[in-house]
């Protein structure tokens, strides 16, 4: 089955993550834990006062299984250099509040609260909590506080993990457009260098002619 690198094109016309989504299934097959006294717990004993959901956004290197509206099967995954990319844009284009139920509702009274790079395997914040992420890894934690969305959705247990939203590029294509791109620069300096030597000589030729 075909596996394609995806990465953030900043030439084309949208580009990097847009929100995070609560879900049922997420893409990554991660699930996010719930807060309390720093201790991973199950929903139904949550404390009501802390509402933080924490969990990964982006695994780097990790296949995620696609379909697209032809019935073709692939894989999709992100390095590690993409993940740390796309993590930068989200918080510098100021998304922290974008936040959308099963990718189809905009939410309410959620907000980033966290957001770094797993960068030590052994000491990282994630393994206090039970996640067993890789290195590179894009971590969150989400303020909940949104009543309905709490208490029907993440203490009930009916999403269990962020999916991201956003607009990426097939690496291939992106390499392929680059490389086009740099032909037809190359094709018009060549032009301009040819006809600008044609011009000089022309002038040189006239000057030649009113001596």
């Amino acid at each position: 089955m075909k596996i394609l690198e995806l990465v953030i094109d900043e030439e084309a016309e949208v580009y990097g993550i847009d929100a995070i989504s609560l879900v049922e299934f997420p893409a990554i097959e991660s699930d996010f834990v719930a807060l309390k006294n720093k201790q991973r717990i199950e929903f139904a004993e949550v404390d009501k006062d802390k509402r933080i959901v924490l969990g990964p956004a982006l695994i780097p290197d990790k296949p995620i299984y696609r379909k697209n509206d032809d019935g073709e099967e692939f894989y999709v995954y992100f390095s590690k250099a993409t993940v740390r990319k796309a993590m930068e844009m989200f918080l510098s284009f100021g998304n922290q509040n974008n936040m959308t139920l099963e990718h189809e509702h905009n939410l309410r009274g959620l907000s980033l609260v966290e957001s770094w790079l797993v960068e030590d395997e052994q000491h990282d914040k994630s393994r206090k909590y039970g996640l067993d992420v890789p290195k590179g890894t894009w971590m969150v934690s989400i303020k909940v506080n949104n009543e309905a969305i709490w208490n029907e959705w993440v203490k009930s247990g009916k999403v269990k993990g962020f999916s991201i939203e956003g607009f990426f590029a097939d690496k291939f294509d992106v390499e392929k457009k680059k490389e086009e791109k740099n032909y037809y620069q190359d094709v018009l300096k060549a032009i301009e260098i040819e006809t600008g030597l044609d011009f000089l000589e022309s002038m040189l030729k006239e000057k030649s002619d009113n001596k």
